[in-house]
């Protein structure tokens, strides 16, 4: 149960660094008309917030302390 606190603090601090930099990105295909058989579609390109990094850190570290106080 301590090593899995572990690994997973360290493992939500790294996204959480990753979000906060802006290095996580995602793509969205979004369907703009349809007509018939004829379709036109959009991709968004989108990253995650700044403030879901910051929140991904702040968890990672609360699980690698407790699983560094956990006996």
């Amino acid at each position: 149960m301590r090593i899995g606190f572990v690994l997973s603090g360290i493992f939500l601090i790294a996204l959480g660094a990753a979000a906060f930099m802006g290095k996580l990105d995602f793509s969205h295909d979004k369907e703009v008309v349809k007509i018939g058989g004829l379709s036109a579609s959009v991709k968004e390109e989108k990253s995650a917030p700044q403030w879901l990094g910051v929140v991904g850190v702040a968890v990672g570290l609360a699980l690698v302390g407790a699983g560094a106080l956990r006996k």
